[in-house]
């Protein structure tokens, strides 16, 4: 599928996304508002887009071979959570594109965020180098047979940074609460999802609707407040859709992977985070959120940095049992092919953005999913 320019892609990609769940008008106007404010947002609000300018774009990188993947792989699409033992762990954060594609569609859009945050000042390391870094980990990862990355005794460099980055609790509880009421029907699904992922079903809570993110602005994402054992705990249920890889490729058996990307992975599981239908249930709290780069402190370690994500990168793909397909297949391609190939899609994309910013994109006419 090719359509003409961004805003086409945009009206068709929303258009079809309506078909499998209920938009929020208001949420997609704040994140087509979004997208005009920095190339990064953007990167992070189209990968849509992204998927539709792969195959001409990167077309050598096309030809990889294909795992379980991402999809919309970015440097701000990392977090921490508590595994079932309790331990704090760092990793990927967020897989609502998830979908079977080229294993180079993460390792490329992974290295072309770092270049834009590089252009931005927010990271100080040569874009070549950040590259090198990114296939550095993900290949050592991949020779290694794969290990989260478990912020216990060991990894304390990440346990620094990631630790500090940690929202105040007093601050996250008060945004939280801060949230109007939702008056509106909540889809039973939610409610269903919220109460087998509380300790206690007869629990009372308190609904409210939340925007965060970008890519996913526009979708229904509830949370529920309650308190239990003198403090408060919190749920999130996000509305999901098949990948938009389905929709720019035509490839993909349009169903979510959410789950699939989270059970195949290299990974220690957060037991609270759980596919319900076409609903992802997880808990919220100060030290199981995301981690954007923006909430770093100013001196990290950008090497080590990047060289982790790629590691986290490769503990996804690990998943597919390709390894021996993915190592040949890196051994095969030229130097530098990562900042060549990111390079390209980044320029693709500054021209969307170019193009994107001279006229604010009308949201469609919302729809509601079909039953």
């Amino acid at each position: 599928m090719q359509t003409a320019n961004v805003r086409a892609a945009t009206s068709a990609y929303e258009t079809w996304l309506a078909t499998y769940l209920s938009i929020v008008p208001e949420d997609l106007h704040a994140k087509h508002e979004a997208m005009q404010s920095s190339l990064f947002r953007f990167l992070r609000g189209t990968f849509y887009r992204w998927a539709q300018l792969w195959p001409e774009v990167c077309a050598d990188e096309n030809d990889a071979p294909q795992v379980l993947a991402v999809g919309d792989l970015h440097i701000d699409n990392f977090g921490t959570w508590r595994d079932s033992e309790g331990r704090l762990v760092w990793g990927i954060n967020d897989f609502d594109e998830a979908e079977r594609m080229p294993y180079t569609v993460d390792l490329v859009r992974l290295a072309a965020s770092a270049h834009f945050a590089i252009e931005a000042g927010g990271i100080a390391i040569d874009q070549r180098d950040a590259c090198g870094r990114i296939l550095t980990g993900y290949r050592e990862c991949l020779e290694a047979g794969g290990e989260p990355y478990v912020l216990g005794e060991r990894h304390g460099w990440l346990r620094g940074i990631a630790g500090s980055a940690l929202r105040d609790p007093v601050a996250f509880w008060k945004k939280l609460e801060s949230l109007p009421e939702f008056e509106g029907p909540v889809p039973k699904d939610v409610r269903r999802g919220i109460e087998r992922m509380l300790p206690d079903r007869n629990l009372r809570y308190r609904i409210s609707h939340r925007a965060a993110g970008t890519g996913s602005l526009g979708r229904q994402r509830f949370v529920a407040v309650a308190d239990y054992s003198g403090a408060k705990i919190c749920r999130e249920v996000k509305a999901l859709a098949p990948s938009a890889w389905c929709w720019a490729t035509g490839a993909g058996e349009h169903r979510i992977r959410y789950q699939d990307a989270l059970d195949c992975s290299v990974r220690a599981l957060d037991p609270f985070v759980r596919l319900k239908g076409a609903w992802i249930v997880r808990r919220l709290a100060p030290d199981c959120s995301r981690v954007e780069l923006a909430s770093l402190p100013k001196e990290k370690d950008e090497s080590r940095l990047l060289r982790a994500m790629g590691w986290e990168a490769a503990n996804v793909h690990l998943g597919s049992k390709r390894t021996r397909a993915i190592l040949k297949d890196l051994s095969g391609r030229p130097p530098h092919w990562l900042h060549g190939a990111a390079a390209r899609m980044c320029k693709a994309t500054t021209a969307d953005w170019t193009e994107w910013a001279k006229k604010r994109v009308e949201s469609p006419t919302p729809r509601r999913a079909k039953t």
